[in-house]
């Protein structure tokens, strides 16, 4: 593939989300929603998130991915829940996973 044109699709992505994310701010106070709808969209938003980290955290090439990268991520959602430092959650998480891989655990 040319390196010209994944430089440029890569600019109008970016430009694109730019956009995307600027028409926020330009519009909020344009819209005024309910505060049933702004619960809905509160709820949408974690469950829509929860719903790719199942999917990544279990699966690779549409097959099961082990029970080890699943327990790292879990650890890491305690922690994230928990409120430890970034730093320390990634840490531990990658650190469970490489421990239960090391064990012969998948």
């Amino acid at each position: 593939m040319n390196p010209l044109v994944v430089i440029i699709g890569a600019l109008c992505l970016a430009l694109g989300t730019y956009a995307f994310r600027l028409t926020g701010p330009l519009l909020a106070h344009r819209i005024d929603l309910s505060e049933r709808v702004q619960e809905l969209i509160d709820t949408s938003t974690v469950v829509l998130l929860l719903a790719v980290v199942a999917t990544t955290a279990t699966t690779e090439a549409q097959h099961f991915a082990g029970v080890a990268r699943p327990v790292g991520v879990l650890v890491a959602g305690v922690l994230a829940w928990r409120r430890a430092p970034f730093v320390i959650t990634v840490t531990a998480a990658a650190a469970v996973a490489a421990g239960l891989r090391l064990l012969g655990i998948p």
